[in-house]
C-alpha cells in the first residue's frame, strides 16, 4: 500500500481507531481492504462494509467457538451422520424437523428411549450441535454428573448456584438417566432442575427405561410422577429400536478377524 505522508497518518489513526475499539481483525485486514478498494474503485460505503463484515464474521467464529466450549458435547455426532437404517423407532423426518431447532421456541422438551447402543446419546448430541451452531446456549451432561454436582453444591452452600447454572441454557441435554439408581437427594435436585425449567427452556433426556419404571429409577413414584407431569405436558417422545452399534462392529469385527484367520490356515 503506497501512502503519503498525508495519507499515513489518517491510516495510522484509522488502524488506532480499529484497534482501541477492540476490532482486531479489522485492523489486521485494513491494508489489504485498501489496496484493493484502490484497485478495484469501490466506493467509500463498499470499502467499510467489507472491513465490518470481516470483523462480524471473526466475531460470530468466536461467539460459537465459545458457545461450543461451554455446551461440553461430547463428541461431534451431527444429525446428519446418524445411521438412520440401523435404530427403528425414528422417523427421518421427525429428526430433521427437531433438526430445525424450532421444538425451543416454544421449550418443548424431547425424550430418547430406548436399549443401549441405538443412538440416543448420538441424537442428543447432533441436537446441540444443530442448537448450538442456531445460536442457542447449550448444556450436556450426564445425571450421574448432574446429580453428583447438585450434590456437592449443597454441602458447599452453593445451591442457588447451581440451579441458577443449569436453568440457564436454552437447552439443557441430560443423558443415560435410568443406567444407575439414583438417591433420594439426587433425584430430588433432578426433580428441581427440571421443574425451573418447566415451559421456560427445553430439556432433551437420554433414557434406557420406558416412563413407566421411572419410580424405579428415582426410587420415589410421587417424584417420577410430578418430573414425568411436567417434562410430558410439551413434548416430543421418540423411542429406538435395534441391535447395538457396539455389538455390531465387534461382531464385525471378529468376522473379519475369522476370516483372515481362516484364509491365512488355508494358505
Amino acid at each position: 500500500m503506497t501512502t503519503t505522508p498525508t495519507t499515513a497518518s489518517a491510516y495510522q489513526q484509522l488502524r488506532g481507531h480499529l484497534t482501541e475499539l477492540k476490532l482486531a481483525d479489522a485492523a489486521e485486514a485494513l491494508p489489504g481492504i485498501l489496496d484493493q478498494a484502490q484497485a478495484e474503485d469501490w466506493t467509500l460505503t463498499g470499502a467499510l462494509e467489507r472491513l465490518l463484515a470481516i470483523e462480524v464474521s471473526a466475531t460470530e467464529k468466536r461467539r460459537l467457538a465459545g458457545r461450543f466450549r461451554f455446551a461440553n458435547l461430547p463428541n461431534g455426532a451431527t444429525l446428519e451422520n446418524f445411521d438412520h437404517d440401523a435404530a427403528s423407532g425414528i422417523d427421518p423426518s421427525l429428526l430433521t424437523e427437531l433438526g430445525t431447532c424450532r421444538f425451543l421456541e416454544n421449550a418443548t422438551n424431547v425424550l430418547l428411549i430406548g436399549p443401549p447402543g441405538v443412538g440416543k446419546t448420538h441424537i442428543a448430541t447432533g441436537l446441540g450441535h444443530a442448537a448450538v451452531n442456531a445460536g442457542y446456549r447449550v448444556y450436556f451432561t450426564s445425571a450421574a454428573d448432574l446429580a453428583a454436582r447438585c450434590h456437592r453444591a449443597a454441602i458447599e452452600g452453593k445451591w442457588s448456584t447451581m440451579m441458577r447454572f443449569f436453568a440457564g441454557p436454552t437447552l439443557l441435554i441430560i443423558d443415560e438417566l435410568g443406567y444407575l439408581p439414583l438417591p433420594a437427594e439426587a433425584a430430588s435436585a433432578l426433580f428441581q432442575v427440571i421443574n425451573q425449567r418447566y415451559l421456560k427452556t427445553s430439556i432433551v433426556i437420554t433414557t434406557n427405561r420406558p416412563v413407566g419404571a421411572w419410580g424405579e429409577i428415582l426410587g420415589d413414584t410421587t417424584v417420577a410422577a410430578a418430573m414425568l407431569d411436567r417434562l410430558l405436558h410439551r413434548s416430543v417422545v421418540v423411542t429406538l429400536d435395534g441391535a447395538s452399534y457396539r455389538l455390531r462392529n465387534h461382531h464385525a469385527a471378529a468376522e473379519e478377524i475369522r476370516r483372515a484367520t481362516t484364509g491365512t490356515n488355508l494358505g
